[in-house]
Formats: C-alpha cells, sequence, structure tokens
C-alpha cells in the first residue's frame, strides 16, 4: 500500500456512535483492539478514541491488519482524523486513519 492510501484509512461504522465521534476534536490518537469475538465480522479491528469506541477499520483493510494488530505486546495507536467534508459526502466516512506507523503486515501467501 502506498503512503497516500495509508493515511487514508476509512473508519466505517461511526454511525453507531456518532455522540462519541461529533465529540472528537479535528486530530486525535485512536487505539486499535482486535474484536475476535465479533460476530459479523472475525477480523473485526475496533477503533477507540476520546469516550470508547468510535467504529471500526474497514473491512478490507482489517484483514490484512488482524494479525499484526493481535500479536502485538503493546496497545496499537495511530493518528486519526475528521475526513473533509467532501470525503464525507461522497463516501459517509466521518473518520479517517493514518497507518503509516503502523508495521507492514506480511503478504498473504
Amino acid at each position: 500500500m502506498t503512503d497516500s492510501i495509508l493515511e487514508r484509512i476509512p473508519v466505517v461504522g461511526s454511525l453507531g456512535y456518532i455522540e462519541r465521534v461529533r465529540a472528537l476534536p479535528g486530530s486525535f490518537t485512536a487505539t486499535l483492539e482486535v474484536e475476535a469475538e465479533n460476530r459479523y465480522f472475525p477480523q473485526a479491528i475496533a477503533v477507540v478514541a476520546g469516550a470508547g469506541k468510535v467504529g471500526y477499520v474497514a473491512p478490507e483493510i482489517a484483514r490484512a491488519y488482524y494479525e499484526v494488530i493481535r500479536s502485538s505486546a503493546t496497545p496499537v495507536s495511530c493518528a486519526g482524523r475528521r475526513a473533509r467534508h467532501s470525503d464525507h459526502e461522497t463516501s459517509g466516512v466521518e473518520l479517517l486513519l493514518d497507518f503509516r506507523s503502523l508495521p507492514v503486515p506480511d503478504a498473504p501467501s
């Protein structure tokens, strides 16, 4: 993944946490937590910021990063920010994450 993609990882499901999302500043630090017991997506990665969960890493990205985050000895954090108005208008995405500081996942075999 190129840097431009890694600095624009979408957070999905934010509407379920909209009050928490609205309380976030323009830039924030997010903690990424695996949810192995998630009944809808076994490789779910929750995004926690401010007062609690604010959404999930998009599934197509979560599949690649799940093991990296699950196997980390320390909590995994990254920079986050509010999406631009145009991002929200075209995709409904409220928040974006910057994964450039995360370890690069192994390529699928």
